[in-house]
């Protein structure tokens, strides 16, 4: 129904449950199974029907993160979150790209699971602590604290230079340039000193086994991958995932991996590849996602 809050906030939501768990298929299972709990809901009790679903979406999100960080310590080779094939316009809001973007959601997954939604829903949702406090189970002063120490965790992880999405593009497309060529110059001029490298196929499709540091180490990598028959018949398309520019790959009409990068004060400092065709599901449609 047209008037239903849930509808009206199911965008809001997901991306609630997606920055927190950094999984889109578990960010609809959360959703979904928020949706049945809020069918059972005398809603006419409720007074703010959005932080109410927001209250519910994080308390299972809570639950599910718990399962996820057990099913991760399994997980074969480095793990990324899976990639959000997102409009042009969620890039306009730099808030909000930021907070999906692989980086930062690198960083979340080193906050306890506390400590991550308390961060995701005061700093990228601007919900109060009063909120907050209800929504895990805590006091507004514990909240606080926890907000607090999770602000100076991630200021201490996150990226420091200046990041730019037009230099994400030039990079991207020097790397579609040298497959389609042959030439990794360019792409290899752009690499920073320290420059990290990871992929991840999940035990499932061949990526890194380990995260390549060191720009000369990446650059092998990367002289090394174009010689493979495979990926000179792969098609490369620069797109949008998270928020921010993406090179999409594809074989034989199937999304083969997606590649987004780190770009501080114009060289590339991070590069991340996901080819576990488990992640690659949301890259079929547009992710429906707001602040």
């Amino acid at each position: 129904m047209s008037g239903d809050p849930f509808v009206e906030h199911r965008r809001l939501l997901f991306t609630v449950a997606y920055e927190m768990l950094g999984s889109a298929a578990d960010a609809e299972d959360v959703v979904q199974d928020t949706w049945l709990k809020w069918t059972t809901v005398d809603q006419s009790e409720v007074r703010d029907p959005r932080a109410y679903l927001v209250r519910m979406v994080t308390r299972k999100a809570l639950d599910q993160l718990r399962v996820l960080a057990r099913r991760r310590e399994d997980y074969v080779g480095p793990w990324l979150p899976e990639p959000l094939l997102t409009s042009p316009d969620v890039a306009d809001d730099l808030e909000l790209a930021d907070s999906l973007s692989t980086a930062m959601l690198l960083v979340l997954e080193t906050l306890t699971p506390t400590q991550r939604a308390v961060f995701v829903l005061h700093e990228v949702f601007d919900v109060g602590y009063d909120e907050l406090a209800e929504a895990v189970d805590k006091s507004p002063s514990a909240v606080r604290q926890i907000a607090h120490r999770a602000r100076e965790h991630v200021a201490a992880r996150r990226p420091r230079g200046i990041v730019s999405s037009s230099d994400a593009w030039d990079a991207l497309i020097a790397l579609q340039r040298a497959i389609v060529t042959g030439d990794l110059q360019d792409l290899v001029d752009m690499l920073a000193p320290d420059v990290v490298a990871l992929g991840d196929g999940g035990g499932i499709k061949q990526a890194l086994p380990r995260p390549i540091s060191g720009a000369a180490k990446v650059a092998k990598l990367f002289a090394a991958g174009l010689k493979t028959p495979w990926l000179t018949e792969m098609t490369a398309v620069l797109g949008y995932a998270n928020g921010g520019p993406a090179l999409i790959l594809s074989l034989d009409g199937e999304i083969d991996s997606v590649v987004t990068m780190r770009v501080e004060e114009g060289l590339v400092s991070a590069i991340y590849t996901v080819r576990n065709p488990e992640k690659l599901s949301a890259m079929g449609q547009e992710a429906n996602v707001s602040r």
